[in-house]
């Protein structure tokens, strides 16, 4: 019956809003079955980012405790970017702002059972957050238990994609012990994934045990060592002095230095961008954000800073994202570039993607030679990411990926670009912006919505708020020991059931 739903959810949802991938997510020889093979050993991991927020599922830590196999939702993406099940083992639509999602049998790793009551006060909680998560952004709805299976959602407005909006590592469902208070929550061993979270060293260190009941079958790990290595040298060097088995965003520059059996490229739906700051400083001014967007040349960055490993910024998506560039259109409303002649500004990014401060160098470099005095700060996400959304920096290097929130491309939009994002660092709020993704937002038909989401992209491009600088390809570090590594364009997962060394 799932794929029944899912095959009638495919004209809405699936082939055109994601890439086209080439195989699966598995790498190094693939994944077996859960209780094909024998007990192996625990997996020791190398994360690039430390939690900036206490491992809350609202923020960018939601992916870390995705990647690690802790998590689940009602749905998740799938290889083909199309919402399959997850602890939903199936859903129909009932009419466009309601949806009827069945559970599977599971149990949270506290020992309870994922219940209808359970997930809707899990929703709920992540509807209440604040800021409110990414994937919510424009979006507003209600989840109410529905007999001893069903979970009922109801959108205040019509949301084509809600079962792809599911798949957010945002949206994770956590048992009623995981709600302390209204602001915070607590993941230790209150998920439902393979991996049980059980003990957190700040932003150092992690420990999970294997949950012997996951509803999927059992972990062929018997756990996971973590360690937060922000410098991507030291990555490198743990993965080739066999300290860890697996090590996330390896530099471009340590490539070379690894054998190429552990080196992992994936194509990612990851776009670099300089974001210009709309709201106070000196890109409040239309004419010097078009000034500093004509500064920018991206072919230094592309063929320079990530050697090859990345293809020069085209828009907001990029070419892995594969129908966007047959529908891109020229950016509209650009202002006349204005004469900076000698404007003062603050340029800032993180250090954890070791490429970053460097981009950031090559463009304060290209900036100043445009007439702008450049001070660049550099610092590690988390101790970046508060003064960042606040709007303390007049620009900002961000790496992001476009499909990591939801898979839907226009989510994206809304939640980095209109006046109620949650990410919008780039301060924007223009009117004829948030028309044009709100537009996006309920057009139910694949066609187009993609029309739609590349419309809103040439409206967001013509205020220059943000400059497109690349498009990467991210290099993972897997021991040749180490088996079934998932490897996903949208980054949003690392470990599963059949990892293993």
């Amino acid at each position: 019956m799932g794929q029944n739903v899912r095959r009638r959810l495919r004209p809405l949802i699936a082939l055109a809003l994601a890439p086209v991938l080439a195989g699966c997510f598995a790498s190094g020889g693939g994944t077996d079955a859960a209780g094909d093979a024998q007990d192996g050993s625990r997996l020791r991991v190398a994360l690039a980012f430390p939690p900036a927020e206490n491992l809350s599922p609202y923020g960018a830590d939601s992916t870390i405790l995705s990647r690690l196999g802790v998590t689940e939702g009602l749905t998740a993406l799938d290889a083909n970017g199309t919402a399959a099940p997850a602890l939903a083992a199936f859903w129909q639509q009932e009419n466009d702002r309601t949806w009827l999602f069945t559970l599977r049998e599971a149990t949270f790793q506290d020992g309870s059972a994922v219940t209808p009551a359970a997930v809707a006060t899990a929703l709920t909680h992540a509807t209440q957050a604040k800021p409110v998560p990414a994937a919510l952004s424009g979006v507003t709805l209600t989840a109410k238990a529905e007999g001893s299976t069903g979970v009922r959602i109801t959108t205040e407005d019509p949301d084509p994609v809600l079962p792809l909006r599911l798949t957010s590592p945002a949206l994770a469902v956590f048992s009623g012990k995981a709600y302390g208070t209204q602001d915070k929550v607590d993941p230790v061993g209150t998920a439902t994934g393979p991996f049980e979270l059980t003990k957190v060293m700040g932003a150092t260190a992690a420990t999970l045990d294997r949950y012997d009941d996951y509803w999927g079958g059992r972990a062929q790990a018997t756990g996971i060592d973590v360690k937060f290595v922000p410098d991507g040298t030291a990555r490198a060097s743990a993965l080739r002095t066999d300290q860890v088995d697996l090590a996330e965003a390896i530099p471009v520059a340590q490539a070379a230095t690894l054998d190429k059996a552990t080196r992992e490229v994936t194509a990612t739906t990851r776009t670099t961008s300089l974001l210009l700051n709309t709201e106070k400083g000196a890109f409040k001014d239309a004419a010097l954000r078009a000034a500093a967007r004509r500064a920018v040349d991206t072919s230094a960055f592309a063929n320079g800073v990530y050697e090859g490993y990345a293809d020069a910024g085209a828009g907001i998506y990029g070419p892995a994202v594969t129908w966007a560039a047959g529908k891109r259109t020229e950016p509209v409303g650009r202002a006349e570039p204005g004469k900076p002649e000698g404007t003062r500004i603050t340029l800032a990014t993180y250090d954890n993607r070791p490429e970053l401060p460097e981009a950031a160098q090559v463009l304060k470099q290209q900036l100043e030679k445009a007439g702008f005095e450049v001070t660049l700060e550099v610092r590690e996400y988390s101790r970046l990411e508060s003064d960042a959304l606040d709007g303390r920096f007049d620009a900002f290097v961000l790496a992001r990926n476009t499909l990591v929130d939801t898979g839907d491309p226009v989510s994206v939009l809304a939640s980095d670009y209109t006046c109620d994002g949650g990410y919008n660092i780039a301060q924007l709020c223009d009117k004829d912006v948030d028309r044009a993704v709100a537009k996006a937002e309920g057009t139910a038909d694949t066609a187009e919505r993609q029309d739609a989401a590349m419309a809103a992209e040439a409206r967001i491009l013509g205020t220059d708020a943000v400059v497109p600088l690349v498009h990467q390809r991210i290099i993972t570090g897997v021991a040749a020991s180490v088996r079934g590594a998932l490897l996903d364009p949208y980054e949003r997962t690392l470990v599963g059931v059949g990892t293993r060394r």
